[in-house]
């Protein structure tokens, strides 16, 4: 009886073996709550390997949150997961891509799709140029090249479209939020498509950046002068690292 006490009174030590303790808990998928006990010190990607058997999102296609976004090569320990977190997770079965890849196949008829062209490099082209001439905004954020950083825990701002934007990433929201003067926009990041970038030329410290809000192209909303270093955690952020397949 005493045993079976200990193990009541200290729950996040009860998958506790040869010294590997373990931690309990709850992990949020589509409104769903489910209990999980993991070793603490297990990284991330052993914990998205676990999450495939519970939930049925492949680790690819996962996007855990733990005060924003957790990194792989992270250890849960290290992410803040202690006993009675809340930790959600954000993706999309392999059945749910594959629907959608079929209902967008069918929205395009067959001979209506053109051969892939070689396009000049957006930098050079007219749309972007106009606002490229006037050079980065004064309040940019310093731009890296070469270098790839996480997001950092504020909005990334000193960036322009018609006029300045700032981007905040709402993890718990599954959001995106575009701020300009005028108004911001709250996106849902599981509706972008796709997201383009190059580097600017003379400039390949920052990076123009499409993020694509509808099934073509001309839905793509450009923003201008992103620091480089950001580029690859925004897509990730963003599309999850299924996007590079």
């Amino acid at each position: 009886m005493e045993e079976k006490q200990e193990h009541i009174e200290d729950p996040a030590l009860a998958g506790d073996i040869d010294g590997v303790k373990d931690v309990i808990f709850k992990v949020v998928f589509n409104k769903k709550k489910h209990e999980v006990s993991f070793p603490l010190d297990a990284t991330i990607a052993q914990l998205k390997d676990h999450l495939h058997t519970i939930i049925g999102v492949p680790k690819e296609m996962q996007k855990v949150m733990v005060k924003g976004l957790a990194h792989d090569q992270k250890s849960l320990r290290e992410s803040g997961i202690v006993s009675g977190s809340k930790v959600m997770v954000i993706g999309s079965t392999f059945n749910d891509v594959l629907a959608l890849s079929h209902q967008t196949a069918q929205l395009i008829p067959e001979d209506k799709v053109k051969p892939s062209v070689i396009k000049e490099p957006l930098s050079q082209q007219k749309i972007h140029r106009k606002i490229l001439e006037k050079g980065p905004p004064e309040d940019a954020m310093p731009g890296l090249k070469n270098v790839k950083e996480a997001l950092p825990p504020h909005p990334l701002y000193g960036m322009c479209s018609r006029g300045k934007v700032r981007l905040t990433f709402k993890m718990e929201n599954d959001q995106i939020w575009i701020g300009t003067k005028e108004r911001t926009e709250k996106i849902s990041m599981s509706t972008i498509k796709t997201i383009v970038s190059e580097p600017i030329e003379g400039h390949e410290e920052y990076h123009i950046l499409g993020i694509q809000l509808g099934p073509t192209e001309a839905s793509r909303y450009w923003i201008y002068w992103i620091p480089s270093q950001f580029v690859d955690a925004i897509k990730e952020t963003i599309l999850g690292k299924w996007h590079y397949f």
